[in-house]
């Protein structure tokens, strides 16, 4: 029975699943999500409850969790609620209950929080693009104007945009990774992949994407192979997704450079090729087709 749900994306185990599932799966036992939100800057969703288990994704500063189940040993196995992933999540990320309604999101790659509207005390955490935020309020000095975030801090206003603004080019996100240490599972600065890259970068221009490769390839329409690319189109490999700059240029997070990097798709072709990999699929979203 559990063989039709995909364990990414539907929370159940032989021993535990999501209430909502009853009926669906089999499980020992059936339980109601707890909701709980993500309060470091990011949260490394794991496959096991280890930190050497392989990482799975991230989630965000202020990302929404349904939580089934917390370990004696400082686990939490959830799902997130942005893009449905599951898996195991340390406790100490995050905090019982809804977040406050965000108010703003981080616009850029990576924003700092400083304990009070000065920019010459020394930052508290940092956090990436794509975080959501409670603005509370706002306080000046001589250097910026900030926000003060809930529940305590100050970032500069211009590293934030409302919560309902969107960026309208994608692929210009993206480039803002560009040199970005290649990392499975990463979806920030520190460290980003393929599919990653995609997810974020969809997700400042306020359009939601699944979180693997595998997923995104039903994204938007088919393009022909031989068909004149355009910016934003995607090129799907086997486990593997890149963003074209234009119409020969590939910006893709892999692990040939260990980096976020820009090269001509025939030379990505002509490298994978040479593994026996081809191009599976490009696909083009409707919301850039004309960009």
């Amino acid at each position: 029975m559990t063989a039709a749900l995909d364990p990414r994306l539907h929370a159940h185990r032989p021993d535990l699943a999501d209430r909502r599932l009853e009926g669906r799966v089999e499980a020992a036992r059936f339980v109601e999500g707890q909701p709980a939100h993500v309060a470091m800057p990011v949260a490394d969703l794991r496959r096991r409850p280890s930190a050497d288990a392989p990482l799975e994704t991230q989630a965000l500063y202020g990302e929404r969790v349904r939580v089934f189940e917390d370990t004696m040993e400082g686990w939490s196995w959830g799902q997130l609620e942005r893009d449905g992933y599951v898996g195991w999540i340390p406790t100490v990320t995050l905090v019982a209950g809804e977040p406050p309604e965000p108010t703003h999101r981080v616009s850029v790659r990576r924003t700092l929080v400083f304990p009070g509207p000065d920019i010459k005390r020394p930052p508290m955490h940092d956090l990436p693009l794509g975080a959501r935020l409670r603005v509370r309020g706002e306080a000046s000095d001589h250097n910026a104007t900030y926000g003060l975030i809930d529940p305590f801090g100050a970032v500069v206003m211009q590293h934030m945009k409302p919560a309902g603004a969107f960026e309208t080019d994608f692929a210009g996100v993206a480039e803002g990774f560009l040199g970005v240490a290649y990392l499975w599972g990463g979806k920030s600065a520190l460290g980003i992949d393929c599919s990653g890259l995609v997810q974020v970068s969809l997700d400042a221009c306020g359009l939601s994407a699944p979180r693997d490769t595998d997923l995104q390839i039903a994204l938007g329409e088919g393009v022909e192979t031989d068909a004149p690319l355009r910016r934003g189109d995607l090129v799907f490999w086997r486990g593997h997704v890149g963003i074209m700059l234009d119409g020969a240029r590939l910006l893709h997070a892999n692990a040939h450079h260990m980096m976020t990097a820009i090269e001509p798709l025939a030379e990505a072709v002509s490298r994978m090729e040479a593994r026996g990999v081809s191009v599976l699929a490009i696909r083009r979203l409707p919301e850039f087709a004309s960009a």
